[in-house]
């Protein structure tokens, strides 16, 4: 193609002269042909060296066209798509870097979102741990003090129960040692209640 467009027009016209010169003979006359050749190069013939001239300018023409119209457009074309095929490779590039980008923003927010669940949880396990810690102190506290107050009323209870025991023996066995051996000793009668409850554990 470069090749083509170094050669103008008036080169072309050059080729023209050159040729109609070679089909002449030295003495300004026509070289005669001889009577057996072929009618196609029968350049004696006036109407085929006007054929050849006609035929060399169509082609300069036609070249002339070709190299400065028709290819030129091709050259337009070519260089377009050449253009648009690299602005699209540019914009996929630009897409697959925006692309890339939203990702490794999407992980690191999800690697964050994972940290904070992780910190929220941990935080309220803690939290309730506390509040479950704390609770149970005032209800152990509760328990103790119900115990207590329990082991109490069941203490004056059991007293309250053994003084009456002590009592209703003491009556119980004065009344037998009088009515036996006609005896009236309270003290040694309690006395010997005492003991004998404390033998038993119940004093």
């Amino acid at each position: 193609m470069q090749m083509m467009k170094r050669v103008t027009l008036g080169g072309m016209m050059t080729l023209l002269a050159t040729t109609a010169m070679a089909v002449e003979t030295p003495g300004g006359g026509m070289e005669e042909q001889a009577s057996g050749g072929m009618p196609q190069l029968d350049f004696a013939n006036p109407l085929m060296l006007s054929q050849v001239v006609w035929l060399l300018i169509i082609f300069g023409i036609l070249y002339y066209v070709l190299a400065h119209v028709v290819l030129p457009r091709f050259d337009s074309v070519l260089e377009d798509r050449r253009a648009r095929i690299q602005g699209d490779l540019e914009a996929a590039r630009l897409a697959k870097a925006e692309a890339d980008a939203a990702m490794e923003a999407h992980r690191a927010a999800s690697a964050k979102s994972r940290a904070d669940a992780q910190a929220a949880i941990t935080e309220a396990l803690a939290s309730a741990q506390a509040d479950a810690g704390a609770k149970s102190a005032v209800l152990n506290a509760k328990l103790n003090e119900q115990i207590a107050a329990a082991e109490a009323r069941i203490a004056a209870a059991r007293d309250a129960a053994m003084g009456a025991l002590r009592e209703v023996a003491t009556d119980t066995t004065g009344a037998l040692v009088q009515r036996l051996a006609g005896l009236n000793e309270p003290a040694a009668v309690q006395a010997a209640v005492q003991r004998e409850l404390a033998a038993q554990g119940r004093a």
